[in-house]
């Protein structure tokens, strides 16, 4: 799952994206309001973490407010450091999804997040499963016909963003920015390594075949190739 970060605190920042990283989310951050709001206005993220003050012409809310009126329908949670009532009814008010206020705990932010990508437009439950496939993304844990499968980060995320999306085609640029953040340096060929890497998991060792290749266009997750 891919988010955005727009935090103006650097070491914030950095510490966040370091520790949602390790939970296998691909994390792009920026430190300003108008080149956040233009990168969360391309529409390619599955979440958005906003800090609601922002230096310079647009802050949280702002992009907030931009992004619904865009027609953008992502999960959004705006972190302030203003605790009143009234800031969040405005928040709420703007299009946030979820507000939560600084100090926080990681564990928290976690948690939120998770509540968020849970909700109907996302995935219903707690676990995605197709066929005898099951993926709990709030446990990280993935298993199949009841036999658990060891996981690297970066494979949990590319099978997570399969079984988000089953029985569609997936090119390996929809994948590149869905799995990897902004700055990673990733090739197709690289892609393709982990795609067979996964398959070595979850599809050799089972009867029946998950992930297909679709000549020309990309994979597919499916029962029915």
């Amino acid at each position: 799952m891919r988010i955005l970060l727009i935090e103006d605190e650097h070491k914030i920042a950095q510490a966040l994206k370091r520790g949602l990283e390790q939970e296998a989310y691909a994390v792009d951050v920026l430190y300003e309001g108008i080149q956040g709001m233009a990168r969360a206005l391309r529409g390619n993220y599955d979440l958005l973490i906003l800090d609601r003050m922002l230096p310079g012409v647009a802050d949280g809310l702002e992009i907030c407010r931009a992004i619904r009126k865009a027609g953008l329908h992502q999960p959004v949670l705006v972190l302030t450091a203003k605790d009143a009532t009234a800031d969040r009814v405005d928040g709420l008010d703007d299009g946030a999804d979820d507000y939560l206020s600084k100090p926080f705990s990681f564990e928290e932010l976690l948690a939120r997040i998770r509540a968020l990508l849970r909700r109907p437009n996302q995935t219903l439950g707690t676990s995605l499963k197709v066929a005898d496939l099951e993926l709990r993304p709030d446990t990280f844990t993935v298993q199949r016909d009841g036999k658990t499968i060891q996981l690297s980060n970066k494979e949990f995320a590319l099978l997570e963003y399969f079984m988000r999306n089953p029985d569609r085609i997936l090119t390996k640029d929809q994948i590149i920015k869905h799995v990897w953040d902004f700055d990673a340096d990733i090739l197709p060929n690289t892609v393709e390594a982990f795609v067979a890497s996964l398959r070595q998991k979850v599809d050799r060792p089972f009867p029946q075949p998950l992930l297909h290749t679709v000549r020309g266009f990309g994979y597919k997750f499916t029962t029915t190739p």
